[in-house]
């Protein structure tokens, strides 16, 4: 019966993966039908505005030769109509000149013979007739105006679409995440020397497989890219993992997307549990602050039995006025007396974790470490066989030690500008780290019995957290070399909880 209910189970749960994914498709489809329409209503708009650009570029063509013919014509009727009326007037004066000679030849004096005759020579070499070129200053060719646009209607025939480059190829062997940075890999299916460069984008998102369409983050954008592989660093693993596609582009044009991969980016994500910190620490998401008016009045049979026999912090005055209401009771006790703690909000169970810690640098005492959830209320980070932390002291004299179970091993070591946190919780390994340089502080070897909470604790001061990280190369690396400190401390190490 229970066999066959688990079997029962599996094949529900395959259904309704296989329903998911289909129904994932039914809305890629969709989508991608809607796009069809969209960019073909964009296109079609397009092509429109470049006709009606060529059909504008050829009416003003057009327009420029109609007004060349024109002025040509005007130019050669204004030469030819002045060299017309120029001739009329020339052949009107000859012909008046021509009837006073024809008149003179009956003249029958001779004196007034020789005075005609004088006059008419005298006329004769003056007359505009004889000084007249007959040749047309302008012929009536326009042939300098003709057009042939038989090339051009050659070109306009061979008019067509864009070429478009085809879809890359990103190729997931070469694909690289490692240390918070993505290294994305692809190649063109055939060369194409025309491609000018490339656009990346990528999105964060918890589903495995083809990306989503609905709830799905948007596409970031990394244009220009002139090679065939890109790494986004810096990044913040806070989703299992990322979708990332590629397309080509040509001077005039961007290609298909390629397929899309998706790539795991898992990290430790957690933020700090504001329902049980202590009333003394202001607490936000990933900062925690000391806050001398935070906690009220106690009662002081409480006060007693808290402060007891605990004097490795040191207890700052406390004023009687809360600046802000109690938060909600969480799944466990607020932390009160002189343990300034703040656990992390998410428990590791197993696998190899990493995060980082910077503290404000007036802090005068704050410690760092993990610690199980049956860690006390009034109990201090390394003072309980429940927790284990490196702590630093800058008030009155300044110590750096690792503590567990109320043992101390004093670090010869400076304290850096932000410590990295290395837990492997299946190999029973909690390693610090100077996060900078990945100098090796100090590390715990013990085999974690429950899941362990990130722990903090801080006075006077103030830490800032950054999580979604993945184990950098260089811990992975050392850790490979290092099966936990030896030698001096082993006083700590080796310890089964």
């Amino acid at each position: 019966m229970d066999s066959q209910k688990e079997a029962l189970q599996r094949i529900i749960s395959t259904l309704a993966n296989k329903n998911d994914e289909i129904q994932n498709f039914i809305d890629t489809l969709n989508q991608t039908l809607k796009g069809v329409q969209e960019n073909s209503s964009n296109i079609l708009s397009e092509l429109d505005e470049e006709f009606d650009s060529l059909y504008s570029i050829l009416d003003e063509v057009k327009e420029s030769m109609i007004n060349s013919i024109k002025q040509e014509q005007a130019r050669k009727s204004q030469e030819l109509q002045s060299q017309l009326s120029q001739c009329n007037n020339a052949l009107e004066n000859s012909e008046e000149l021509l009837e006073f000679a024809t008149r003179s030849l009956d003249i029958k004096e001779p004196e007034e013979f020789s005075k005609a005759a004088r006059q008419i020579k005298d006329r004769v070499t003056m007359a505009s007739a004889f000084r007249l070129s007959l040749k047309p200053k302008v012929s009536d060719n326009m042939t300098h105006l003709m057009v042939d646009f038989s090339q051009e209607r050659q070109i306009l025939q061979t008019l067509k679409f864009l070429p478009v480059p085809k879809a890359p190829e990103i190729d997931p062997v070469e694909c690289l995440v490692a240390d918070n940075s993505v290294t994305v890999a692809w190649r063109m299916p055939e060369e194409d020397n025309k491609i000018d460069h490339f656009i990346l984008e990528y999105r964060k998102t918890n589903f495995d497989g083809l990306p989503r369409v609905k709830d799905e983050r948007c596409w970031e954008i990394v244009d220009n890219i002139k090679g065939t592989e890109y790494t986004l660093s810096g990044l913040k693993f806070d989703s299992k993992y990322m979708n990332f596609r590629v397309r080509a582009c040509n001077k005039a044009v961007a290609g298909e997307y390629s397929d899309p991969v998706t790539l795991e980016t898992k990290a430790l994500n957690f933020n700090l549990d504001n329902s049980s910190s202590h009333l003394n620490l202001r607490v936000e998401d990933t900062c925690v602050e000391w806050d001398p008016t935070g906690g009220k009045g106690q009662d002081s049979k409480i006060k007693g039995k808290e402060n007891k026999g605990r004097s490795g912090t040191p207890s700052p005055k406390r004023t009687s006025v809360g600046s802000r209401p109690p938060a909600v009771r969480g799944s466990r006790d607020r932390f009160t007396g002189e343990s300034y703690t703040v656990l992390g909000d998410t428990a590791i169970e197993s696998g190899q974790h990493y995060w980082e810690v910077k503290a404000q640098k007036d802090c005068k005492s704050y410690s760092v470490g993990v610690a199980y959830k049956t860690l006390g209320k009034f109990d201090q980070l390394g003072k309980t066989n429940t927790s284990w932390c490196i702590h630093v002291n800058n008030w009155l004299q300044n110590t750096f030690a690792a503590k567990h179970n109320n043992k101390v091993k004093a670090l010869d070591v400076a304290v850096p500008e932000r410590i990295g946190v290395f837990c492997d919780f299946d190999g029973g390994q909690l390693s610090f780290y100077d996060a900078n340089s990945k100098q090796l502080l100090y590390s715990f070897k013990a085999k974690f019995t429950q899941p362990v909470l990130p722990g903090f604790m801080v006075w006077c001061g103030g830490l800032s957290l950054s999580t979604g990280m993945q184990v950098p190369s260089a811990v992975r690396t050392l850790q490979k070399s290092e099966n936990g400190m030896t030698g001096s401390t082993s006083s700590l190490n080796n310890i089964t909880q």
